[in-house]
């Protein structure tokens, strides 16, 4: 059952985006609400420890973690990583073919609720498959075919109408069969324009799968506001009315299905519309959603917490509505939540004519209605439920604790505290403190926080691991062991950015025995065949002391090739290895913590390297410019200029949205017009990522970045 809030409003909003990066806040001390005690202090940073298990995961999108604590994490690329729980070894799992532009390739992963790893393996990948879609022509410097029309007729749309797939498949000796694929589901797209294609799995208690979908929609010119623009000639892409509040349209949506064996899916009862019912769609749970990029899920009561990311507008505008609100809402029946006409049920957004440029009323948030000739749905929708929390970019009124900075809601899990998991030789398991309690991460603001509610209102809002940085945190999950698995984006742009990685926080309790510190160099990583590589442990350290133990693999087989600290290795064969160190002390109450380290030795390749000749950084544009581009690439192999990719990325402080690629190693990107910012006071830039990988049986990637400030 649903239950309102009262209250008014949270203040100004930020400029949030599908992947925003770090921005600096000030956070309130957790406090309670009124007429609800304090939040328990959070147990001590040093209580915790935080372990790095791939510190090279790509541009990392979702994870994992299997019944044995192995880890899978995806990359946008198409890259599926797995992390070995017992050896500490990276491989890859697999690279799936997807198509990319702005923000499509590889979403999210999820097990299937009965996976054992044994007669039940399947996975589950939300991507886009390449299909036909139009790229960029690398022949036609001053075309980019791989841009969807901003303008024009439904023949000239046509092209760029896609999908994003959902299908299951095997897991067999720790690799992905793509052979064994079965598809549940397509989601329909408008490929070649951004924005908001993220999606999130869970399952609940009947083995009912639950996914999350972006409204896909372009934000850029509405002003900060709601994209609304009904007008014939323009793309379907500015019109967030054909999908989120579209009851016959998947986007925008939270769906419920029961996936089926062989693949395809049957629809559970308790959904939002009957199925049979016109113009409806069965699968949808709940409507109005703008980007839900991660949602979670309790176990038994099948309580589901969806956060929901905010338009750009700082301040508000009687003439448009309300500024940016993220929100974080408990989902336990069918329900509206509002976008593209109010940000919650109290905060209305203004109808706006586009033809025009000229307001009218005020959105009902307790009748709305779908007037726009895009909607294929029914005409009145259902009334617009109210999150439990929303907030701006601002201190929030009803919640100070969220602190301020950029609006970018995450939805974490419930811990569940089980004192078996406390006991044994190195036990990692969280404290019963956090027992029940949803978490809350906020991946542009670099915290967690736990959410406690009570009568259907938020109580307290506590501090989690405060001390331990948790850089622009993407996805989390607590394991099989009890402990936080976190996966970082780090600051950067559509790239593995440095401070990128996967990682594990673990509970050692007060004096716990603290897991090593693992450094490790290769010289030289890269040469012809045969190449001997020195490898040495220098700089590894442990807090207590301890005497350590070490185990090198150098090829990725999972077995140990040498326990020296310092050994030499004889690479006879060609292809990319993955070397991994792994330390384990012998010492403190708890024996046998260890972790790992990894290094890339690549034998009869070399990593290309890739420059921007122009332009560079430090050179100024204007919004709207064309702007020319070349690029040199370097490697110990024919270059071949098709295989490079050149993508423009709106940059707003540290984070942004891809707008357009095109290949080549010359060529030219349009810069879009962000509207409602200001890039006088919103930090804007223009980056550009440069992208080149080889070919043959061991491909590299070599990339690089520019970052251009506006003029004036």
């Amino acid at each position: 059952m649903h239950r309102r809030i009262s209250g008014v409003w949270a203040t100004a909003a930020a400029a949030v985006i599908a992947l925003p990066l770090a921005a600096a806040s000030t956070l309130s001390p957790a406090a309670g609400h009124p007429g609800h005690s304090d939040p328990p202090a959070p147990v001590p940073d040093e209580q915790f420890q935080k372990v790095t298990l791939n510190d090279r995961p790509g541009e990392p999108m979702d994870l994992a973690v299997l019944p044995n604590g192995d880890v899978l994490h995806t990359t946008r690329a198409g890259d599926v990583w797995h992390n070995d729980a017992k050896t500490g070894v990276n491989s890859l799992a697999a690279s799936v073919p997807v198509y990319e532009h702005d923000e499509e390739g590889l979403q999210s992963i999820a097990l299937d609720p009965g996976f054992d790893g044994r007669k039940n393996t399947w996975v589950y990948l939300y991507y886009s498959p390449t299909l036909d879609t139009p790229t960029d022509d690398p022949a036609t410097e001053s075309i980019n075919e791989g841009d969807a029309p901003l303008e024009g007729t439904a023949a000239d749309f046509a092209p760029y109408k896609g999908v994003i797939r959902l299908s299951k498949f095997k897991l067999q000796n720790d690799r992905l069969n793509l052979r064994s694929e079965r598809r549940i589901l397509d989601v329909p797209v408008d490929r070649g324009i951004c924005c908001h294609v993220g999606g999130d799995i869970v399952f609940d208690s009947q083995g009912n799968l639950i996914l999350a979908t972006g409204d896909d929609s372009n934000p850029f010119e509405s002003d900060g506001f709601v994209p609304l623009d009904e007008r014939a000639n323009r793309n379907p892409a500015f019109d967030a009315q054909r999908t989120a509040a579209n009851t016959n349209d998947l986007r925008g949506k939270i769906l419920r299905i029961k996936p089926g064996k062989r693949g395809g899916y049957t629809i559970p009862k308790g959904n939002l519309f009957r199925p049979g019912k016109p113009n409806t769609r069965p699968e949808i749970y709940a409507m109005g959603m703008r980007n839900p990029f991660r949602i979670e899920i309790h176990p038994r009561t099948d309580e589901l917490w969806v956060a929901d990311y905010s338009p750009d507008a700082r301040t508000p505008d009687p003439e448009r509505g309300p500024d940016g609100q993220g929100k974080w809402a408990v989902v336990d029946e069918p329900a509206n939540y509002g976008w593209p006409y109010c940000a919650t049920a109290e905060l209305p957004y203004v109808d706006y004519d586009f033809a025009t440029n000229t307001s009218g009323e005020e959105f009902d948030c307790a009748k709305p209605v779908n007037d726009s000739p895009n909607n294929t749905g029914l005409r009145r929708l259902p009334p617009v439920e109210q999150p439990e929390v929303w907030y701006g970019f601002d201190v929030s009124e009803e919640f100070p604790e969220l602190g301020t900075g950029g609006i970018s809601p995450m939805a974490g899990p419930a811990y569940q505290y089980d004192v078996r998991l406390t006991r044994g030789k190195t036990p990692r398991a969280w404290p019963r403190q956090y027992d029940d309690t949803p978490l809350f991460y906020e991946w542009s603001r670099d915290y967690i926080k736990g959410i406690h509610t009570r009568g259907g209102e938020v109580s307290a809002i506590e501090d989690v691991v405060p001390g331990i940085v948790v850089d622009n945190p993407m996805d989390m999950e607590f394991g099989p062991d009890g402990a936080l698995y976190v996966l970082e984006y780090g600051d950067g742009y559509f790239a593995e950015n440095p401070d990128a990685q996967l990682s594990r926080i673990d509970f050692i309790g007060k004096g716990g025995n603290r897991s090593p510190e693992p450094k490790i160099t290769a010289e030289p990583s890269a040469g012809k065949a045969p190449l001997r590589v020195r490898f040495s442990s220098a700089g590894t350290t442990d807090a207590e002391g301890d005497r350590l133990v070490y185990a090198w693999d150098f090829d990725g087989d999972g077995r140990v090739d040498s326990r020296k600290p310092n050994p030499t290795h004889r690479y006879t064969q060609e292809g990319t290895f993955r070397a991994t160190l792994t330390v384990t002390d012998r010492g403190g109450k708890h024996r046998g913590r260890s972790a790992s380290a990894d290094v890339d030795i690549v034998v009869g390749n070399q990593a290309p390297t890739i420059e921007f000749i122009t332009p560079t950084a430090g050179d100024t544009f204007s919004f709207g410019d064309t702007v020319a581009y070349e690029v040199q690439v370097s490697d110990d192999q024919e270059v071949d200029c098709n295989r490079v990719t050149v993508t423009y990325i709106l940059g707003h402080d540290s984070h942004g949205h891809p707008q357009s690629t095109a290949n080549g190693c010359t060529g030219t990107l349009v810069t879009t017009v962000p509207g409602g910012h200001d890039p006088d006071t919103d930090d804007l830039s223009g980056v550009f990522v440069a992208q080149y990988t080889d070919s043959g049986p061991n491909p590299l990637t070599g990339s690089a970045e520019v970052r251009l400030q506006p003029a004036g």
